[in-house]
């Protein structure tokens, strides 16, 4: 099975990330057209619940299987591998038995005691399929994962999200005469079909490379399968404790924020249709940039790993820089184009100029986001896991605590939802670089830090002047694309002339490194 270089695997789930980040956004800008703000808003309330039964369902096990299935591979144990495969299929398995029935009985409680929308009853039913499908997908991308193999992974993320965009539009359009709720099931259905068609993929690339026949001896493989539980679950229960407490609070937002807006004197409709805005919205433009984070996240894991289990402190050192360094690089030129930008952005994707005031408040902040994925992987890959899982609960707690009082004040409303959530994102972000710096150390950089906040500040100068110039109402998508493109690139001509980045940085790419060696 081939087997990459940590930069190679990373720019193959970046791409792979921007690609189905963008696939991502042409579905959402089919479902916002089809459907309006309410129907995205009924949609978005099912989502939650929709990452909360993923979350509980992996188990934290992707993670967990990633890093001792790279473990296995760096001893050559074949046979600790099948283990793993085989005890983690029986786990997930089980687990989506008993979360199918869950969610058979409580969505209908959900929606109309919790929720306040009855509507939202028809989403939350069509998530049911999904359980199963999630609980073998997991066990296969992690066993991807730790074998540094991020090609099947990162296909299947693009195949998920074509078939998804492909069919959207006709389950949609094909419910909406039913009503509006029966167009957000809708919705949810073409999200269980494209991770169907994922779990296919990753299901035939397994097969097809056969490092291992498990079906056959998968009672075998079972003999001391206590151990790998063991092994298992140490890792996993703190990482699913940390993405349980992401998935929980998500969870919780859409039923705190409805509560909240009803005790402010906000009509149901509107606060439907608001929180649409927000977190169908806003929320997904702030994590768009974050595709490049997610790559460099996936794949520190088993590098992390192995380098920890040489004790290697210099490779963690020199990876630690690198990501944080990718995070902080990503994160100043999408504070500028999220902010200057908001307006005509909004309205060409969604026809919603009214949200840009939740983005441009926002769109600073975003920057803590981008370093929070590495710093938890990081924090995963060095066992501190539980660590990570107490900072999360702690953001969680603040932000949904600061929803219920900020979104309750006639004043404020939406508003004081979106500023909770940014006070989370500061927050976790934080205390996952407090924790990081206890366990290996991190020396911050200030002439790369100054540096990029001297560039952020020029391209946003520059950005403003080209809205002023190109940007108007008969020529908005033209003299938007004109904008961010010479932004983008004064941003990266900048970097290269504050020393930021340098041809060798370039060079490290691996369809460069082809290019060279054609």
């Amino acid at each position: 099975m081939s087997k990459q270089t940590f930069f190679a695997g990373a720019f193959i789930l970046i791409m792979a990330g921007l690609v189905t980040r963008l696939l991502g956004f042409v579905n959402k800008i089919v479902v916002a057209r089809i459907m309006g703000a309410e129907g995205m808003g009924l949609y978005m309330m099912a989502i939650p619940t929709f990452l909360l039964v993923i979350t509980l369902t992996q188990l934290g096990l992707p993670v967990a299987i990633s890093k001792l299935i790279a473990e296995a591979d760096a001893v050559g144990d074949h046979d600790r591998k099948k283990r793993i495969l085989a005890v983690s299929m029986v786990v997930t398995g089980s687990l989506s038995i008993l979360f199918t029935t869950l969610i058979i009985f409580l969505a209908p409680v959900l929606a109309e005691w919790l929720l306040t929308d009855t509507r939202a009853l028809y989403p939350l039913l069509a998530i049911i399929p999904i359980v199963p499908i999630v609980a073998l997908s997991a066990v296969l991308r992690g066993y991807f994962q730790g074998m540094q193999n991020m090609k099947p992974i990162a296909y299947a993320q693009v195949i998920e999200q074509i078939v998804r965009i492909a069919l959207v539009a006709i389950c949609t359009s094909t419910l909406l005469p039913y009503g509006i709720e029966f167009a957000a099931a809708g919705a949810m259905i073409s999200a269980v079909l494209g991770e169907l068609a994922s779990l296919l993929y990753v299901i035939y690339m397994f097969k097809r490379k056969k490092p291992m026949r498990i079906r056959k001896n998968f009672s075998q493989a079972l003999v001391g399968g206590k151990k790998t539980l063991h092994d298992l679950m140490t890792i996993a229960l703190p990482t699913t404790g940390s993405r349980l407490v992401g998935s929980v609070s998500l969870f919780l937002e859409p039923i705190i924020v409805a509560q909240s807006l009803a005790a402010a004197g906000v009509a149901t409709i509107l606060a439907t249709s608001q929180y649409g805005e927000l977190s169908g919205f806003v929320i997904p433009l702030l994590f768009l940039p974050s595709f490049i984070t997610y790559g460099l996240s996936v794949s520190l894991v088993p590098a992390i790993s192995e380098a920890h289990s040489k004790e290697d402190y210099t490779l963690i050192q020199r990876r630690l820089q690198q990501t944080t360094k990718v995070a902080l690089l990503s994160g100043g030129i999408s504070i500028v184009i999220l902010y200057v930008f908001a307006v005509p952005v909004l309205t060409l994707m969604y026809h919603a100029p009214q949200a840009a005031v939740y983005l441009k408040l926002m769109a600073p902040f975003c920057i803590f986001l981008y370093f929070q994925g590495p710093l938890q992987a990081i924090l995963q890959a060095l066992n501190l896991a539980k660590s990570a899982m107490y900072n999360s609960l702690i953001g969680a707690v603040v932000k949904l605590s600061a929803i219920a009082f900020l979104a309750s004040q006639p004043e404020l409303g939406m508003m004081g939802a979106a500023l909770a959530i940014c006070t989370s994102m500061v927050l976790v972000t934080l205390l996952h670089f407090i924790s990081v710096s206890r366990a290996v150390g991190f020396t911050i950089r200030f002439r790369d830090w100054t540096n990029t906040g001297i560039v952020t500040l020029l391209s946003a100068g520059v950005a403003i002047m080209c809205f002023r110039t190109f940007v108007t109402a008969e020529q908005m998508l033209a003299g938007t694309l004109l904008s961010i493109l010479i932004t983008v690139a004064v941003y990266f001509i900048a970097l290269f002339l504050f020393g930021l980045l340098h041809i060798k940085n370039i060079s490290r790419i691996p369809i460069v490194q082809s290019l060279f060696r054609s």
